[in-house]
């Protein structure tokens, strides 16, 4: 037998305990074939000698949004890259207004008030850009600030409607807005600009594509399509199939569906009543390339923004304890109503007090309607009480932590939450502990993605300034590579076919520069992707990467 790929010169860590390393992995017709001296007489068409690097499973990150990074990659960039401070926020919007025609919107992603001393202002934005509309959000994706122009659009009754609909337009002393929204305010914006174009749409895939491939990611799930919260377009699943059908998408994608696109549909009196999308499809329609993931369903808002629900206040604030954007009843129907046709139900839920209320749900939910290895979700399960996790292990729940928030946004959850409460934030060990699987993720672009970066905050768990925060929660470079491989995998009953190096699943490799496991711990964000394979084709080679039989991609480098 020729097949078609052998690649030599290699350590991989294959995730799987019964065999842990190999040194030769045979590819062909996408998949893995065999491993070491399975291959001792098979021919193959090409023979490739990797020189020494170590090759890992495909990065899995398990929740990100990746239309709406691929969005903000042509918005202003306002993360602390390039705003230090409000005044530099302040130019780069009257930078970008000199370059915008009148009237069209100016757009930012990634400002953090922590860092800049405050939020911007409705004020000095009508000044620097006063025929533009200017929208410019938080990096938590939960608040916005936005100039005259946009709340004149957003109608006379906006401060209402924001109320109903769980948020609020911030106001002075004297009632004026200041230009800052808060959650569900935030829709009263997108309305002005919602839905995006399917070409579009398929325009920013292809430009998040390009970034992924090149950070070893071969999968990943797009953490809420269609309307809502996250959703950019009612038909935002074209925008997906376009990308894959012209070639702009070479990452295999799971979709999380916002729950307000189910709705009760008509069905035979024997089948469970239930919200259903269309045609009754559910978690699992689609193919290795592009399927159906979890219904997406909002309990609460953010940390970093204060408005996740807690049990106890925010520290310097006791009587503020967040919002839930449910009561307990309302988010109970709706993950009742999805559990009862077939769906893995992941909601997000940042605050302790949300997360007892979401485990409420997923319990009301098996007890009318039980099924068997259903996984339920819980989306950052930011702030998580000891008491909590016994109860997460009983229900089999799955956390879909980010331990880069540590990175980014722990000293203001020290500061937010007290240092107690501080180190129950985005836990790892203690899930782990509980027995629980824990996948790898990123929430891109409210965190950077890079998942050798969240492997690196797994590991290190630093902040800003250098502590470390909740070092209890640390685990090791192997647990958190096993992460952001199988335990991402698992999160998507995907374990059968990714995740691992084992002979029948898919050839989707990340070859690294060096070990994760063996570096100094402190330098596992520095590691250089060298070639990233998806279906044993490479997708990417980092410029000058040369293997033993020709430039490893033969001009792969992500397109």
């Amino acid at each position: 037998m020729i097949i078609d790929t052998i690649l030599t010169g290699l350590t991989a860590h294959t995730m799987n305990p019964d065999r842990p390393t190999a040194h030769v992995i045979g590819i062909h017709q996408g998949r893995i074939i065999g491993l070491d001296d399975e291959l001792a007489h098979v021919r193959a068409r090409q023979k490739l000698d990797l020189l020494g690097a170590c090759v890992v499973p495909g990065f899995n990150d398990a929740h990100n949004h990746m239309v709406l990074y691929g969005l903000t990659r042509r918005e202003i960039d306002l993360s602390d890259v390039r705003v230090r401070t409000l005044e530099d926020l302040y130019d780069a919007v009257a930078e970008q207004a000199r370059r915008t025609p009148e009237d069209q919107w100016l757009m930012g992603f990634g400002y953090d008030q922590h860092r800049l001393g405050g939020h911007p202002h409705r004020v000095v934005l009508d000044r620097i850009a006063p025929r533009h509309r200017v929208w410019l959000r938080h990096v938590s994706g939960h608040l916005a600030v936005v100039n005259s122009c946009v709340l004149d659009g957003m109608g006379p009754s906006a401060a209402e409607r924001a109320v109903s609909l769980r948020g609020r337009i911030v106001t002075d002393d004297e009632g004026e807005p200041t230009g800052l929204i808060e959650e569900g305010a935030i829709d009263l914006v997108r309305a002005l600009t919602y839905p995006h174009s399917t070409a579009e749409l398929a325009e920013a895939i292809g430009r998040a594509n390009r970034d992924y491939v090149q950070e070893g990611i071969t999968s990943c799930t797009e953490a809420g399509v269609g309307t809502g919260w996250v959703g950019h377009s009612p038909i935002e699943v074209a925008a997906y199939q376009q990308a894959r059908t012209t070639d702009a998408l070479d990452v295999r994608i799971q979709l999380m569906v916002a729950h307000e696109a189910l709705h009760v549909l008509d069905a035979h009196a024997d089948d469970p009543a239930g919200a259903r999308l269309d045609l009754g499809l559910h978690t699992g329609f689609g193919d290795e390339w592009l399927r159906l993931g979890a219904v997406k369903i909002f309990a609460d808002g953010s940390l970093s923004g204060q408005t996740a629900a807690l049990s106890r206040g925010y520290a310097g604030a006791r009587a503020h304890r967040g919002e839930l954007r449910f009561t307990a009843g309302e988010l109970a129907r709706h993950v009742v109503q999805a559990h009862a046709t077939g769906w893995q139900v992941a909601v997000h839920a940042l605050g302790d007090r949300a997360i007892d209320v979401v485990l409420d749900a997923f319990e009301a939910a098996q007890h009318a309607f039980p099924r068997t290895d259903v996984r339920p979700r819980i989306e950052h399960c930011g702030l998580t009480r000891p008491d909590q996790l016994a109860r997460l292990r009983a229900l089999g729940v799955v956390p879909v932590p980010q331990a880069v928030f540590i990175e980014r946004t722990g000293d203001a959850l020290v500061t937010a939450l007290g240092p107690e409460r501080a180190e129950w934030a985005h836990r790892h060990r203690s899930f782990l502990d509980a027995g629980l699987t824990v996948p790898g993720s990123s929430d891109r672009p409210i965190a950077p993605g890079s998942p050798l970066r969240g492997i690196h905050a797994m590991v290190n768990r630093t902040t800003d300034t250098g502590d470390v925060l909740g070092p209890g929660e640390v685990v090791s470079p192997a647990q958190a590579l096993y992460a952001y491989t199988m335990g991402s995998a698992h999160a998507g009953f995907d374990e059968r076919v990714k995740g691992s190096i084992e002979p029948g699943k898919l050839a989707d490799l990340a070859v690294l520069e060096r070990d994760p496991t063996t570096v100094p711990p402190d330098t596992i964000k520095d590691i250089a992707v060298l070639a990233t394979l998806v279906g044993g084709r490479f997708v990417y080679d980092a410029p000058g990467f040369v293997v033993d039989g020709g430039v490893a991609g033969e001009g792969a480098s992500a397109r």
